[in-house]
């Protein structure tokens, strides 16, 4: 089968709100393997080899489907509430930070998994649980 008609058939069968929840779940599980050993490393240079060891590309491709949501959410035909539009690109801008200070080596990952999984508890539609 063709990219192409692949990417039809995915779009046929999944709402885009599971498209959203799956690539974020994808990202975020790159985040869970490689995220702790980062967190836990107290020198520089533990934290640069992580992020030269897959972390950088992790942090990249989380990036990736934020800029995705900054785009979604800045269109004019968005129909999500403004309130909602305006706290999740907020929330977007929040990660754009917290990432570049990752990069640094100044920031944790753990904040950004959880962000995103309280996200991906809402797209599955537990907006009670992703509220705690």
């Amino acid at each position: 089968m063709s990219i192409a008609a692949y990417k039809r058939t995915i779009s046929e069968t999944e709402s885009p709100r599971q498209i959203e929840r799956r690539v974020l779940s994808r990202a975020t599980s790159e985040l869970e393997r490689l995220g702790p050993e980062y967190d836990a490393a107290e020198r520089g240079l533990d934290r640069l080899t992580f992020l030269a060891n897959g972390l950088r590309d992790a942090l990249w491709q989380n990036q990736k489907v934020w800029l995705a949501f900054q785009h979604d959410l800045a269109q004019e035909g968005n129909t999500l509430a403004p309130d909602l539009r305006a706290g999740l690109l907020s929330l977007s801008h929040w990660v754009d930070t917290h990432t570049r200070g990752v990069l640094l080596g100044q920031n944790k990952v753990r904040p950004l998994i959880e962000i995103n999984q309280t996200i991906i508890r809402a797209l599955d539609g537990n907006t009670l649980q992703a509220m705690e």
